[in-house]
């Protein structure tokens, strides 16, 4: 896996799984392979080093409220699945990732929810040149990963729930109140074993979403993750992110620290010192911003002729702010024209720096 581009979090983190496993005495549910307590533990990071046959202190992975990840986990323990919604970029995918890999020792029991997404992908297929020969049998049916999940008592992950078609939405919701699975061909049922849960995600404002019914809402838990509240935080996330991405990673701070607080700022409409900022359509996310760093560091590295990334800085922003609505360029410009200015005339020579970059902003 060391050559794969984003292996998964059992792989990267697979020391600290066993290391958890070994000292966990806490209670665990039937079928998980760590206590409640020592998921959160994985997911926020240990106080110390932790020692076992290996001392090892447990990296924090997840930015976000402790009694968020707690409740997650106490939904996942029970018998309702857990839905988590929330702005673009705000890592319910890497939350549900951690979740199962911890939980389940896999995180890649997943179905990509869109609109070509069928029935039969949250169900079973089949191997039509064995149900040709054979007719309908045990052999030819193709489970799904939802269905393998659950004959192995695992957790399945479903991303975009809202992005499937209602109808194919709602061959959960008797999946999720009997725990069982229907194949009339078959003539039998598909039981889930102890262990075996369902955790979705849905994005608030992505377009060409669909309505979920009553009945598969009743039948989840809702957890709202919001974006990172602490702004150190985010750095600290911006940084180790890009870092990850790429070994070669230079971005002095001061420059990391412009760019985290121009997206906190476009973001929430409201500069850190209280001036009001006109919101760009474009969602300000996280998940943006690492790619704004990576992207940076990156073209500083390969080309000799851009050595400053301070000046890559509003290129790269207006490309993100006018992902949706051309005519956020105009918002970008006011927010030059008003809290960028500011902080120039207050004296700091970075702002003063981008305040002068203003025109790479223009048509």
């Amino acid at each position: 896996m060391t050559q794969a581009q984003a292996p998964p979090p059992e792989s990267v983190y697979q020391a600290e799984l066993e290391l958890l496993q070994e000292l966990d005495q806490g209670a665990r549910p039937v079928g998980w392979r760590l206590s409640p307590a020592s998921v959160v533990t994985f997911l926020l990071g240990s106080k110390g080093p932790l020692k076992g046959s290996r001392t090892i202190t447990i990296t924090p992975k997840f930015v976000g409220e402790r009694a968020l990840v707690e409740r997650c986990v106490v939904t996942l323990a029970g018998q309702r699945g857990l839905l988590l919604v929330g702005e673009p970029g705000t890592a319910k995918s890497m939350l549900s990732e951690l979740l199962a890999a911890a939980i389940s020792g896999s995180s890649q029991l997943t179905v990509q929810g869109t609109a070509g997404t069928h029935e039969e992908h949250l169900r079973y297929g089949w191997n039509y040149a064995l149900l040709l020969s054979r007719g309908p049998s045990p052999e030819a049916l193709v489970p799904s990963p939802v269905l393998t999940a659950m004959r192995s008592g695992s957790l399945a992950r479903i991303e975009e729930l809202t992005r499937c078609l209602p109808e194919v939405q709602d061959a959960l919701v008797s999946l999720l109140s009997d725990r069982r699975m229907s194949v009339p061909e078959l003539g039998e049922y598909e039981y889930a074993r102890a262990g075996f849960n369902l955790i979705a995600t849905a994005n608030l404002r992505d377009k060409g979403v669909s309505e979920m019914s009553s009945a598969l809402k009743r039948r989840f838990n809702f957890e709202v993750v919001p974006p990172i509240a602490d702004r150190a935080a985010e750095v600290a996330l911006i940084q180790r992110q890009a870092r990850a991405q790429q070994a070669d990673f230079r971005l002095d701070d001061s420059i990391l620290d412009a760019l985290v607080t121009a997206f906190r700022d476009l973001r929430s409409g409201l500069s850190s010192e209280g001036w009001s900022v006109e919101k760009p359509s474009s969602v300000m996310s996280t998940a943006e911003a690492v790619a704004v760093a990576s992207s940076m560091a990156l073209q500083a590295c390969y080309f000799e002729s851009q050595r400053d990334p301070l000046g890559l800085l509003p290129g790269y922003l207006l490309g993100t702010v006018t992902k949706d609505d051309p005519k956020d360029r105009a918002r970008l410009l006011a927010y030059w024209d008003g809290p960028v200015r500011r902080r120039a005339e207050q004296g700091s020579r970075l702002w003063k720096r981008l305040l002068e970059l203003r025109s790479a902003l223009e048509e």
